[in-house]
């Protein structure tokens, strides 16, 4: 069982930035692709980022493509979520997901683990 606890959210104005962060606990945390996604009220979740267990494979989402970053540090057992340029569309609850797949993975039903989220709002 591995879990995860997200922190980070926040209010801040359009064309600011956050960086979000899920510390993960329990089973090795290398071992694990991570993700993020994203829902808004109303709407499905999405995906938004992804991060394979060595950190050097990333998959975005296009609507973050070079605005949002992600990255890790096994050694904290940390993944992040480098949030710039935001805008309004980018409000909702960010998820950190972590995934037993050997490849990244960009399917939310592939992911074994999830936080409990946090409120990203952007105001305009």
């Amino acid at each position: 069982q591995v879990h995860l606890v997200e922190s980070g959210g926040g209010l801040v104005q359009a064309g600011g930035s956050l960086r979000l962060s899920c510390v993960a606990s329990g089973r090795t945390f290398s071992n694990y692709v991570m993700g993020w996604f994203r829902q808004a009220p109303g709407k499905e979740r999405e995906f938004v980022a992804t991060i394979n267990w060595r950190g050097t494979r990333t998959n975005y989402a296009d609507s973050v493509k070079g605005r949002f970053t992600i990255s890790r540090d096994n050694a904290k057992n940390t993944v992040y979520l480098q949030m710039n340029s935001l805008n309004a569309e980018d409000t909702a609850v960010y998820y950190c997901a972590g995934s037993k797949r050997s490849y990244t993975v960009v399917v939310a039903g592939e992911y074994d683990y999830w936080g409990q989220g946090t409120q990203v709002t952007v105001s305009s």
